[in-house]
């Protein structure tokens, strides 16, 4: 190996690209990146905790979190740390072995959900693939009716969101998403959210699965009733349907709990994971609760080449245990109830929902787009799942100072963002033909 070579390999990655600003970034992402995200708000380089700083310069308060993902924030030493030790020791392996990391890390899944005996974890890389576990899992159940007709139906609910391969797209109800894709597997019907008549109405021995989110994050942070899931509990369980929690968006402490659902006293058949688990790693689980819903996929059924790969496994560990040792459940809670009670005081805003650090909170009017833009002007990266709804999902380790800056600069965003939303519409007016 030469001198050159050497330099190269012991660089950091930010030192093999080039330094752009970013409008030549955005340029270059146009010519090269397939556009399905459409074109990206800003470039971002840096962070640290619950800040990020863009290829210009600019620092921002990452209030979104990556979408619920950063829940130690940004370059959290300690999960950086392991990490890079885990990847210098053993990277990966096949399917064929196992690691210390991937068998500790389910151990403590199953602990932290409380699971029984029995209980077993399949590991992906992502939501989505999660669930495609879990859609299996229900197909699984098909066998099990008791007149021996075959369970067809899966139930799951308008508003939510399950991801975008095929099966959890199935799941999911929103049509723009669907439509393009169209025919989906079969099988799934879409009830009213928190509708119990309409669930007791359709929910018989032909069901295979129920899937729900305890918390509808893309359709606006909107939580299902403890009475709902205690329900649905009750009905599949006599049924014999199975009752899947997608958990990707809430589960791992984003609702100041580890599991959203444990508020409600009840255990699911299985649960979905991904999102906060590896604190920024990408890493998924499906978490199957007891000897029958752990017995329905079998050797040979499903897989993943990446899943539970050594390193993802040892970033979800270090994750688990930082939250654990610093408190950062309690954080959430403390500073999400903070942040709750204060934006229902901030003028424009019409309802706040949310549990933890998963908020929603309604405008007075459809300008969600340009308060997201506004937002971004003055330092905030906040979202809108929405026309009339914001969503915030920061690390779970935001601070009551950092959440007052953004309290404090709100006002103004929607004074601005009402104001923009408002000459849109009378240009579009005037433009108008007769």
């Amino acid at each position: 190996m030469n001198g050159k070579e050497s330099s190269v390999e012991s660089a950091p990655a930010s030192a093999l690209v080039d330094p752009a600003k970013g409008q030549e970034w955005l340029q270059r992402y146009a010519d090269s990146v397939l556009g399905v995200f459409g074109t990206p708000q800003r470039v971002l380089v840096r962070g640290a905790g619950c800040l990020v700083w863009d290829a210009d310069g600019k620092q921002y308060l990452d209030l979104l979190g990556g979408i619920a993902v950063n829940a130690l924030g940004h370059a959290h030493p300690f999960v950086t740390s392991v990490i890079s030790s885990q990847l210098a020791t053993l990277g990966h392996v096949s399917n064929f072995f196992t690691s210390p990391t991937q068998v500790a890390l389910a151990e403590k899944l199953l602990a932290l959900s409380g699971a029984p005996v029995e209980s077993k974890v399949f590991f992906a890389n992502s939501g989505t693939e999660a669930v495609e576990a879990a859609f299996k899992l229900a197909r699984r159940n098909s066998a099990a009716a008791p007149d021996g007709k075959p369970r067809t139906r899966i139930l799951a609910l308008e508003g939510g969101f399950h991801g975008r391969t095929m099966g959890a797209l199935a799941l999911t109800a929103k049509q723009a998403y669907r439509e393009p894709f169209e025919p989906l597997p079969g099988g799934v019907e879409h009830l009213p959210f928190d509708d119990l008549q309409a669930l007791e109405a359709a929910l018989d021995e032909s069901v295979a699965a129920v899937v729900l989110e305890p918390i509808q994050g893309e359709a606006g942070v909107r939580p299902l009733s403890t009475g709902y899931l205690q329900r649905a509990r009750e009905l599949t369980r006599a049924a014999g349907a199975l009752l899947i929690l997608d958990e990707v968006q809430t589960g791992v402490g984003r609702t100041g709990r580890w599991f959203a659902h444990q508020s409600s006293g009840i255990t699911p058949d299985a649960m979905t994971l991904a999102k906060g688990l590896g604190g920024g790693f990408p890493i998924g689980a499906l978490v199957t609760f007891g000897p029958r819903a752990s017995a329905l996929l079998t050797a040979g059924q499903h897989g993943s080449t990446f899943g539970g790969n050594p390193v993802a496994t040892a970033a979800a560990l270090a994750t688990l245990h930082a939250l654990e040792a610093g408190a950062v459940l309690q954080n959430a809670d403390d500073v999400g109830n903070f942040l709750r009670s204060s934006l229902t005081a901030v003028p424009g805003v019409d309802e706040v929902r949310g549990e933890g650090l998963l908020i929603g909170f309604d405008l007075d009017g459809d300008f969600a787009a340009e308060a997201v833009r506004e937002a971004l002007e003055q330092g905030f990266i906040i979202n809108a799942p929405t026309p009339h709804t914001l969503r915030l999902a920061p690390p779970l380790i935001l601070t009551r100072a950092e959440a007052q800056g953004f309290l404090d600069a709100l006002p103004g965003i929607l004074d601005t963002a009402r104001t923009a939303n408002a000459r849109t519409h009378a240009a579009q007016s005037t433009e108008a033909p007769a």
